[in-house]
């Protein structure tokens, strides 16, 4: 791989796994609102991981609840778990995220996730100051190339790369102008149009001087 500036990272199925995490809080938002939904299993959910949360709730939970009942319950439960149980960093996530802060390296997050969710992360596994910044949909409203486009508008970043484990962050990534590496490891599978692989995290090592 070539040499980056900057390095920008999704969260779910990159960085971490907490989608058994995230199946208590919707199971629970479930009970909150008494929707007539199936119980959600890590199997159901991880296949779902990168879709939009609309796309998630129609598909868990559909007519079963009121939606705008359910999703502000959800987000109330997901701040109030979330930093207590966590998830679970993938091997070397750590070490790697220090090794390209000392060389140099900017790092940033961009997610679809809540609002909450990636300070969460952040606090959650004492990785503070390691990020310049970090975007997700719940904070801006906007999609993951569009919050792309701007974190390298504002930070002037000359040779960026995205790193995310779905077809649609490989959509994002390129929609900005940005190379993607695909994080194999993850959650998605058969992933196309990728510009990079990487297996292990610490691949990314090899990218900076």
């Amino acid at each position: 791989m070539k040499h980056f500036d900057s390095f920008l990272f999704d969260m779910d199925g990159t960085l971490w796994d907490a989608v058994d995490s995230y199946c208590s809080v919707w199971n629970r938002t479930i009970a909150d609102c008494g929707a007539n939904a199936a119980p959600v299993t890590r199997i159901h959910l991880e296949s779902l991981m990168g879709k939009p949360l609309d796309y998630i709730y129609g598909t868990l939970i559909g007519d079963s609840a009121d939606k705008a009942l359910f999703m502000e319950k959800l987000e109330k439960n997901e701040r109030a778990m979330m930093p207590v149980i966590g998830g679970r960093l993938y091997n070397g996530v750590r070490e790697t995220l220090g090794i390209l802060a000392s060389r140099g390296a900017r790092l940033f997050m961009v997610s679809n996730c809540q609002a909450d969710g990636l300070p969460t992360f952040i606090r959650f596994n004492g990785l503070d100051g390691l990020f310049t910044d970090a975007l997700s949909f719940g904070a801006t409203g906007k999609e993951k190339d569009v919050n792309i486009k701007y974190l390298i508008e504002r930070y002037n970043l000359a040779a960026p790369l995205y790193i995310g484990d779905t077809e649609g962050d490989c959509i994002n990534a390129h929609a900005a102008g940005v190379p993607f590496a695909w994080a194999a490891y993850g959650f998605g599978h058969d992933v196309k149009g990728y510009d990079y692989k990487i297996d292990k995290i610490e691949e990314l090592l090899s990218c900076t001087p």
